[in-house]
């Protein structure tokens, strides 16, 4: 005989019941639910579209060690997904972060198909926008593999990575002189074996309000373990964040990008801001710093401001010699998982070329 299914017992898993209002910790947490998140794409790099992404979370009653004042464990999450922008862009992806062995070990990777239209505009931007650009299309397979070791019994990791693309470029970039390629930097296959030196005190892994997590990364791409080429990828970058008052938490975010030898185009680091179209500022180096206020208006409505500007220099031009570029905007907050630390909103910024639109699960900053 079937039990009839009451709405609050519906609502308890989507309610929280210290204050009653809408949140899906318990859902997601004690009912083994998942977190269906639209992905809403205003990026004028490939144009409007949409898509989702199903987030599974497991162990999420770790955080309760925080309060205990053991080691911070972060729960598992799963994800899986795709996106279609109107452009012809197409993405599926599935992904995990976990980890084990008492949190000695922690995984983090995923795996994605593409087939990705955009915009190349020259080393340096020496081609300048709108028609001097040269459309292009990457279509293959991604995956990026991580595992780490806690040193200790501290907040410090260090760990190993593998990254691989198989991308098919649709455009033979190297037969534009003025773009200032050269022809083996129109590679199709990467394959890099890398380290990576980590930091992460901060008290979420979703929304952070205390902390900081840094990095060092190097990543070694050759001909020996299957690449095309042979280059390297190097990233050094600090997120942190204080709370200056019970509801007002500012964040700062400095962020370096390098690549060196033999780089397909499509892998030169670009300026990565809100606001600031994807791939539009590309070099051998990229320096980022930003900042992002966030005023808790109510315990779950919160409200932000954020700023930031960054610099491309290398083959075309010294880094005092670079354009100083501006992202800028504001954007809106909701905790939609107290026990998760989650929070969830949308933001708006503008930057050189215009403005553009972000769905935001979580910080900003990856």
């Amino acid at each position: 005989m079937c039990r009839p299914l009451h709405a609050a017992s519906l609502l308890d898993g989507v309610t929280d019941p210290e204050d009653g209002r809408l949140d899906i910790s318990n859902w997601l947490i004690e009912r083994k639910g998942f977190l269906p998140v639209p992905i809403v794409i205003t990026e004028p790099a490939v144009g409007l579209g949409g898509g989702v992404a199903l987030m599974f979370v497991r162990n999420g009653n770790r955080d309760g060690a925080a309060q205990a004042g053991e080691l911070r464990v972060p729960p598992d999450l799963f994800v899986v997904g795709g996106a279609a922008t109107e452009n012809g862009t197409k993405l599926a992806f599935a992904g995990a972060m976990t980890s084990f062995g008492e949190d000695r070990w922690r995984y983090r990777g995923g795996i994605g198909r593409t087939d990705i239209h955009l915009q190349f505009y020259g080393i340096g931007g020496s081609l300048g926008g709108g028609e001097h650009s040269i459309g292009y299309a990457l279509d293959g397979w991604a995956s990026n593999q991580q595992l780490l070791r806690r040193i200790g019994d501290s907040d410090n990791w260090l760990g190993v990575r593998w990254s691989y693309l198989d991308l098919d470029s649709k455009a033979n970039l190297a037969d534009k002189p003025n773009a200032g390629l050269r022809p083996v930097d129109s590679a199709q296959r990467a394959s890099g074996l890398g380290a990576i030196l980590e930091h992460d005190s901060r008290d979420s892994i979703f929304t952070p309000s205390r902390g900081w997590s840094g990095a060092l990364e190097g990543t070694f791409y050759d001909p020996a373990w299957g690449s095309a080429t042979r280059f390297q990828s190097y990233r050094g970058r600090v997120f942190a964040y204080w709370p200056a008052t019970p509801d007002l938490v500012v964040a700062g975010r400095v962020d370096g990008r390098s690549a060196r030898g033999e780089t397909p185009f499509y892998m030169l680091p670009f300026i990565d801001l809100r606001g600031v179209r994807a791939a539009r500022y590309q070099e051998e180096n990229t320096a980022v710093v930003e900042t992002e206020l966030r005023y808790n208006v109510t315990p779950r409505w919160g409200a932000i401001a954020f700023i930031g500007a960054g610099r491309a220099w290398g083959r075309k031009s010294s880094f005092g010699d670079a354009f100083t570029v501006v992202g800028k905007g504001v954007g809106v907050r909701y905790l939609i998982a107290r026990r998760l630390g989650m929070w969830i909103g949308a933001d708006v910024a503008v930057g050189p070329e215009g403005g553009a639109g972000y769905i935001q699960v979580g910080s900003a900053w990856r």
